[in-house]
Formats: C-alpha cells, sequence, structure tokens
C-alpha cells in the first residue's frame, strides 16, 4: 500500500534547494548591490528592477526570496525596504556581513547566478534550456538517454506525492488527461481509486517508453484493482504547446507551468480550459508563492532552482487564478496542502 503515513520528505528538498537561495543572496550582496540600492530608503519594485536592470522574472525570483530571507520587506505602499536585518549587509552599517558574505562572492555557482539574474537565463542556450522545449528546437526530452535521466530522477517524488494527490481528485468514472505526466504515477493512482474511470498520459514518446515500463511494475504490483489500471490508461506522444489536446472531465497540471514564462503560462491555461468539458475541472499540484509574493522560503529556494535549469518559476495562487480567469475558467478558493511544500488548487469549466 502507498506509505501516506510515512514523514513529508520536505526536510530533504529543502537542504537540497537551499543551494539556490544561498547563490541569490550572495550575488544580491556582491555582485547586483541590492542592499546598497536600498540604503537611502524604500523603492517601488519597478524602480528597483530598473536600477538593477533585471527583467520580471529574475526580479520576481530574487526578490521574494530577498523577503523570506527577512532582509527585505513591502512597506504600506508596496515599495521594498531593508528590513532591520538586512541593514546588516549595507556599506557603513557597523556590524555589517558583507566581507563574510563576500568569503563566497568567487564561489562559481553564485558568479553564474548573478549572470543568469542579469541576463534572464544563461549566456549560452545553444543545447537548449535544461528539460525545457526551445521554440525552434527538439525538446531535450526527446533523447532517450537524458530523457530516461531525468523521468526516473522524478519517479520518487511521484511515488510520494501521487497517492495524497490522487486521493484529494475528484472521483470520477469521467476521464482524466495528465498533461507532461511524466512517470504516470499520479495516473495511476488516480485510477486505482476509481475503477470505472479512464486516463491519458500526454507527454514526449521518450518519456513515456519510461511511464509504460513504470505501468508494467504498477500493475503487477499486487495492489487491488492495479492489474486493471493498463487497460484504462491511454499512453498519447504529443507537444502540448502545439498539438491538439483530446477532450476530458479532468485536466490535471502536475509540476508543469513552473517550467515556463507568464505568457506561456497563460497559452497553457487557454488551451486548458479548450480541451475541458462543460462541468469539467483543471487541477494544478505545485510549489506556490505567497500572494504578496515574499515567501515562504521553501519555496523561493525552490523557484530559484527552477529559475536556474528551466524557463519559469514558482507562482502564487493569485497568479495563477488570474490565468484561469483570462481562459475562461472559474477558480475556486481551495488551497489544498499536499507534501513536500506542494499543494493542490482547481477551476472549474461551467
Amino acid at each position: 500500500m502507498p506509505e501516506n503515513s510515512s514523514p513529508d520528505l520536505a526536510p530533504i528538498t529543502r537542504h537540497l534547494r537551499a543551494m539556490f537561495g544561498s547563490r541569490l543572496l550572495i550575488a544580491a550582496v556582491n555582485h547586483l548591490a541590492v542592499f546598497e540600492e536600498l540604503r537611502n530608503g524604500p523603492l517601488s519594485v519597478s524602480e528597483l528592477r530598473h536600477r538593477l536592470v533585471l527583467n520580471e522574472r529574475p526580479a520576481s525570483v530574487l526578490f521574494p526570496a530577498l523577503c523570506a530571507m527577512e532582509l527585505l520587506e513591502y512597506n504600506e505602499t508596496g515599495s521594498l525596504q531593508l528590513t532591520d536585518l538586512g541593514r546588516h549587509l549595507v556599506q557603513g552599517h557597523t556590524p555589517n556581513l558583507i566581507g563574510y558574505v563576500g568569503l563566497e562572492k568567487d564561489d562559481p555557482g553564485a558568479v553564474e547566478m548573478a549572470v543568469r539574474l542579469r541576463n534572464d537565463g544563461p549566456l549560452d542556450t545553444s543545447q537548449g534550456v535544461s528539460f525545457v522545449k526551445d521554440d525552434d528546437a527538439p525538446s531535450p526530452m526527446d533523447d532517450a538517454e537524458l530523457s530516461r535521466m531525468f523521468t526516473l530522477g522524478l519517479a520518487g517524488r511521484a511515488r510520494k506525492l501521487s497517492p495524497i494527490v490522487a486521493a484529494n481528485l475528484p472521483k470520477s468514472n469521467g476521464h482524466l488527461l495528465d498533461v507532461a505526466g511524466g512517470t504516470g504515477f499520479y495516473t495511476f493512482e488516480w485510477l486505482l481509486l476509481n475503477q470505472q474511470a479512464t486516463a491519458t498520459i500526454l507527454d514526449r514518446p521518450a518519456v513515456l517508453a519510461v511511464a509504460s515500463e513504470l505501468l508494467d511494475e504498477f500493475s503487477q504490483s499486487g495492489r487491488p484493482g492495479a492489474e486493471t489500471v493498463r487497460e484504462r490508461v491511454t499512453f498519447r506522444a504529443g507537444d502540448m504547446l502545439t498539438d491538439e489536446l483530446p477532450n476530458t472531465d479532468i485536466l490535471l497540471a502536475a509540476s508543469l507551468f513552473h517550467d515556463w514564462p507568464t505568457e506561456t503560462c497563460q497559452m497553457l491555461a487557454t488551451r486548458f480550459a479548450t480541451a475541458i468539458r462543460p462541468g469539467g475541472e483543471l487541477w494544478v499540484h505545485d510549489a506556490f508563492l505567497n500572494d504578496a509574493l515574499d515567501g515562504p522560503l521553501a519555496v523561493t529556494d525552490y523557484s530559484a532552482q527552477l529559475f536556474w535549469n528551466t524557463k519559469g518559476r514558482c507562482y502564487s495562487r493569485q497568479e495563477y487564478r488570474q490565468w484561469f480567469i483570462k481562459a475562461g475558467l472559474q477558480p475556486t478558493n481551495e488551497n489544498i496542502p499536499t507534501q513536500m511544500d506542494y499543494g493542490l488548487i482547481r477551476a472549474r469549466k461551467l
């Protein structure tokens, strides 16, 4: 049976992702001089972005992280200002820790983080951006070896979270579309709980080859009903950005939007809304920033990791709900926590 009662594994992922938050801090102090820009008083987000020469995405990664570290805060007008703690990173303040942080200023990861903040990503994108498809290039996930490594690397997280997610999704005899379904575990677990339902997993062909192997394992696990899952799931190779999506009653987007910039997220929300039948629902499972964009720290660290590896970042629930509304969906106010700093939100198609 799934180990739903086992400990939340968030401490492990938090320690892993803290590396990226540390790089942000070192870059902010020693390469971008964020705190020096604020030494004379608050600045609006747009003015601070202008002075630091930062695009929207890197600013939306850096500023929430520094707020989560309790070094910056928003005042009553929405401008950013130093906290009492943050003043200890300003030249002339006695004492300060600028020199102490500066001991790590030549760390290759911190130097590269500063480069990526200034350029909204790596300078060299000739090989694509990590595991995200470029507009005019093949998806890195079409490489069989790379795709297998990455998909199996995510399998442990999916095994842990999928039973929890499946238990919170609607009970249904209808159809589930799992977009960019990866390992397939979210679909497998949902079908196990909904014995009359069917599902489609949409992903790149090389990813689906791995998911098929994992389905063999799942179907032979001996869990009641697991042997029926294979006959009720369809693997559909495709590109969610361009290919027609099958109609569905429930569409699951798990750890998906955070790979993409805001304009792509809005486009995806609109495409997903078109695929959902009237009365159906879009469910998003992801890690969410506070609506105030000031934390939590575990999610701002994750956002920094995503900024490093993808074209996206973590977004707030408010940002998602704005996309849903523009796509013609009706978001609910529910915030359902799962584990590992993730949660669920949903929107209905009327």
